[in-house]
């Protein structure tokens, strides 16, 4: 990630030690919400294939796939497929949107990090997951109202840290 960074700019910094703290570890609180049941995973709007890749490699049993629109990013998660040599994932370098028809209703679990608003991406990781699916969504610091779902909050990497997820079950 760090020599895709200086040409790049996946991430907010190539250092070290920010990028562990505040990306793989954060990308691995997902497992605290998430049911151990899940198989199927799908990771909307990947970036730079957080939290999907690091959740693959601490569950190597997920069927991953990783959607991410902008081509650059597509072409970076991709290499690191290849070269940790992860099997069961798929990059989409497309906007899921494009593969509705395909996509609906497949997964155990959708996950995303968003940036902007939440409740603009639940109803649509709502879409993707089968039935008894689950939608986790991290969200800004201060939760707003959801349409779907409720806000659960998790102990954070950091002593007396937490963190908030959007979580929606689908019935």
């Amino acid at each position: 990630m760090i020599k895709w960074q200086k040409t790049q700019r996946l991430v907010g910094s190539d250092d070290p030690a920010w990028i562990v703290e505040n990306l793989f570890l954060d990308s691995l609180l997902f497992l605290r919400v998430l049911p151990t049941s899940v198989r199927s995973l799908l990771d909307l709007g990947s970036g730079a294939g957080l939290p999907g890749i690091p959740l693959k490699i601490v569950r190597g049993d997920l069927d991953l796939v990783l959607v991410e629109s902008r081509r650059r990013r597509a072409s970076f998660l991709s290499a690191v497929v290849r070269e940790l040599a992860l099997a069961d994932v798929r990059v989409i370098a497309e906007r899921v949107e494009d593969h509705l028809a395909e996509l609906a209703g497949r997964f155990d679990a959708v996950v995303m990090r968003c940036a902007g608003d939440v409740n603009a991406l639940l109803p649509l990781g709502a879409r993707l997951v089968a039935r008894g699916g689950v939608v986790v969504a991290s969200g800004p610091p201060a939760p707003t109202p959801l349409i779907l779902g409720e806000w659960v909050e998790v102990e954070g990497p950091r002593p007396g840290s937490t963190r908030r997820f959007a979580v929606h079950r689908s019935a």
